[in-house]
């Protein structure tokens, strides 16, 4: 989120928390730091909302696209969406909170990666969700999603998977 906002669009992102990611319910598209933008036109009363997906083939943008609209139409405004692909999203933009829900629903968060490589040891470091273990190891880095792997606690003995750091 923008670091200086005025009223209305603190309002607008107060809303658009009501949108969910499709492929993770307990995250809202604010949660995930997907929208980066939100300007508000007074000359023709429209809000437009900016988003950059996780991933450019995310098969969710059209749904996150038609949810956004709908939730802020429900309140009396017309927006457009649009999808920017220029701006990296980087897993550093999902917020603290964002990745507590994301472990209390069963995914390990990813760490920060402050747009350096990753070092072996926060690869291999991964905390399990159920027992918070750190001794687990990669089992797939191919999950049910793009951004998601699959992971093994030694210790409870439970597959998870993992948010993967961007």
């Amino acid at each position: 989120m923008p670091e200086v906002l005025g009223p209305e669009q603190q309002q607008i992102y107060t809303w658009l928390q009501q949108v969910k990611d499709p492929e993770i319910p307990v995250l809202s598209v604010v949660d995930m730091g997907i929208i980066t933008a939100v300007e508000i036109q007074p000359e023709s009363s429209l809000v437009l909302v900016t988003m950059t997906p996780t991933f450019v083939g995310c098969p969710a943008i059209d749904l996150m696209k038609k949810n956004i609209v709908e939730t802020l139409a429900s309140v009396g405004i017309q927006a457009e969406v649009k999808v920017d692909y220029e701006t990296k999203w980087t897993s550093d933009r999902m917020t603290a909170e964002a990745k507590d829900k994301l472990e209390k629903f069963g995914l390990a968060p990813p760490p920060l990666t402050r747009d350096e490589d990753l070092t072996e040891e926060q690869l291999n470091n991964v905390r399990c969700p159920f027992c918070h273990s750190t001794d687990t190891t990669l089992r797939s880095a191919f999950g049910s999603t793009l951004c998601r792997a699959i992971r093994f606690c030694f210790t409870c003995q439970q597959g998870f998977e993992q948010f993967k750091p961007v």
